[in-house]
This record gives C-alpha cells, sequence and structure tokens, in this order.
C-alpha cells in the first residue's frame, strides 16, 4: 500500500502516520529523515545533498527525486510506505508518478480558525517537555500572568513559530503552495479526503475506511 499523507500544519498528520504504520505494516517516510539518513550512509546523493543543506540552500527537486528512489529501493519498503512530505509541488508529483504508482493520497482537511487555535494555543514546558494547548488541554494553574506547568511546576513558554500571526502565515503560505497539488490528485481520483475535526479515533476510523477499500 503506497500512500501519500497531506495536511496543513496542525492537522495531525504525524499522529495519524503513526497509528496507519501500526495499523498496516507500513514505513513512514518524511523528506527530512531521507535526507540526513543519505547523507549519514554517505550515499553519492546523500555527498551532493549534504552540501546544499550545510550551506542552508534548498536541495534540488532532481536531488531529492533521485534520494526518495534511492529509499524506496530498500526492501523495508516493499510491503508498502507513507509519504509524509513529499511531493510539495506538481513537478515533485509527476516525478514521483514515473518511479512509483501512489495507490492513494490522504488529505486531512482542518478549516483554517480550527488550525490557528490549534497552533496558537500550544504552550510547552522547556523543563519536562509537557505539551497543552489553552483551548483543548489547558493547564490547570497561572501565577502572576505566568502559565505553569501542571506536572513540574514550570513556567510555560510559547515557541516563536507558534505566536498567531506566525501561525496564520504558515497555514496561508501551505495552503497557497498544496492547492494545485490537491487538484492534482483529485483529478487523478486519488484523493481521499479526511475530516480532520474529530476526535484522534474518528479520524483514524476514517481513514482506515478509505485505506480497506483498497483492498
Amino acid at each position: 500500500m503506497k500512500i501519500i499523507l497531506l495536511g496543513p500544519p496542525g492537522a495531525g498528520k504525524g499522529t495519524q502516520a503513526r497509528k496507519i504504520v501500526e495499523n498496516y505494516n507500513v514505513v513512514h517516510l518524511s523528506t527530512g529523515d531521507m535526507l540526513r539518513q543519505a547523507v549519514r550512509e554517505g550515499t553519492e546523493l546523500g555527498k551532493t545533498a549534504k552540501g546544499y543543506m550545510e550551506s542552508g540552500q534548498l536541495v534540488p527537486d532532481e536531488l531529492v527525486i533521485g534520494i526518495i528512489k534511492e529509499r524506496l529501493d530498500q526492501p523495508d519498503c516493499k510491503n508498502g510506505y507513507i509519504l509524509d512530505g513529499f511531493p510539495r509541488t506538481i513537478h515533485q508529483a509527476e516525478a514521483l508518478n514515473k518511479i512509483e504508482k501512489i495507490d492513494i493520497v490522504i488529505f486531512i482537511d482542518v478549516p483554517f480558525e480550527e488550525l490557528v487555535h490549534r497552533l496558537a494555543g500550544r504552550w510547552s514546558c522547556p523543563k519536562c517537555g509537557a505539551v497543552y494547548n489553552l483551548k483543548y488541554t489547558p493547564p490547570n494553574k497561572k501565577v502572576q500572568g505566568n502559565w505553569i506547568c501542571d506536572s513540574c511546576m514550570n513556567i510555560l513558554v510559547q515557541r516563536d513559530d507558534d505566536q498567531e500571526l506566525v501561525v496564520r502565515n504558515r497555514i496561508k503560505t501551505y495552503q497557497n503552495q498544496s492547492e494545485p497539488l490537491i487538484k492534482y490528485y483529485r483529478t487523478k481520483n486519488l484523493l481521499q479526503d479526511i475530516n480532520g475535526t474529530g476526535s484522534i479515533d474518528i479520524i483514524a476510523s476514517d481513514i482506515s475506511k478509505a485505506l480497506d477499500r483498497l483492498n
């Protein structure tokens, strides 16, 4: 089973990817992980990619596609995989189409304002790593204007990229970039829309129903 997983920041792709891996015995592949693995293993493509990565440049499409092809040829991918973070453009999608026949594209769809609530409401503890959301899983205590961790009583902090203005820009950027790709896969009858506003288990169930229909 060869799956592409799409969804905006805050849609819960990581959580659902883990459930798919557990239930269907497939490999979870992220572009970043594949690039870093190729660099670690010192493949020819990895050595070339390393130069771009160390200088802070984007790795060219052709190089990313080559590294992905190397990874998909490995034995653990024979039973299937989830591609997370690739493709990002129609050019990448067309290049992937020449390498592999994708079975389904899962798109976890969440309304804009819901994504803002999920991301901009996120606070974490720098000491124990606990994560809270002011709307869904708020901490119990606030002292002198600071939210306090329930577990270790440390002051919670918010990452710079979780500030509301930054969050809104991140989501808009994703939507602008992904819209052509979503249309591309929809016209190929590969796209499966999943409502991402329910509970984790309901979303996982909807994804499983879509995957089971492939068999």
